[in-house]
């Protein structure tokens, strides 16, 4: 009996759709399956398959008509799902971004800190407001949030609490907060 052969990767990548007749579209339906990827990301996947400029195009604009392929969806699911898992500073993310091809990203810094500030907030539960918001400001500063966003998210968390009290309390403890974080009292480890 005989072993069985494995076949190196790339003369796997070498046995492309193409080969077997498959169009550009649905050569890049296959990538796209797994998950979303860029316009560029789809391209260089076409080039790679040695499709020609006219196929390559003609999928991507017929992927775009399907709404299967957008720059803009994928930049807002990626920062998304980054924030949801390991929030990382707005730098990291714009990097990631370019890793994926993506230049002109749509990211809104507030909705981004808000979205990062909910989730430490939340983790903070078991504290009183104001451990609560100066613990969740230290930590959007360190993720490198500017300080005007820092102060606005601080201020929606704190008039949406239970614990809320009259608006003049909330705003002190939200500058006591931001005067925290800028000193650097980041001990919530």
């Amino acid at each position: 009996m005989q072993k069985k052969q494995r076949i190196p990767k790339n003369i796997k990548e070498q046995r492309t759709k193409k080969a077997k007749g498959a169009s550009a579209y649905d050569e890049a339906l296959y990538f796209l399956t797994p998950k979303a990827r860029t316009v560029r990301e789809v391209e260089n996947r076409l080039d790679e398959c040695n499709y020609s400029e006219g196929e390559i195009m003609a999928a991507i604009d017929k992927l775009r008509n399907n709404g299967l392929l957008n720059d803009e969806k994928f930049a807002r699911d990626f920062v998304e799902s980054r924030l949801n898992t390991k929030p990382v500073s707005r730098g990291k993310l714009r990097r990631q971004l370019r890793e994926h091809f993506v230049e002109n990203a749509v990211e809104t810094e507030l909705s981004n800190a808000a979205a990062v500030g909910n989730k430490y907030f939340r983790q903070y539960s078991n504290l009183p407001l104001k451990e609560r918001l100066r613990r969740t400001g230290s930590r959007l500063v360190s993720c490198g949030y500017a300080f005007d966003d820092v102060k606005t998210v601080l201020s929606e968390l704190a008039e949406n609490s239970e614990e809320a009290g009259n608006s003049d309390e909330i705003y002190d403890e939200i500058e006591f907060s931001l005067r925290s974080a800028e000193n650097g009292a980041d001990d919530e480890e």
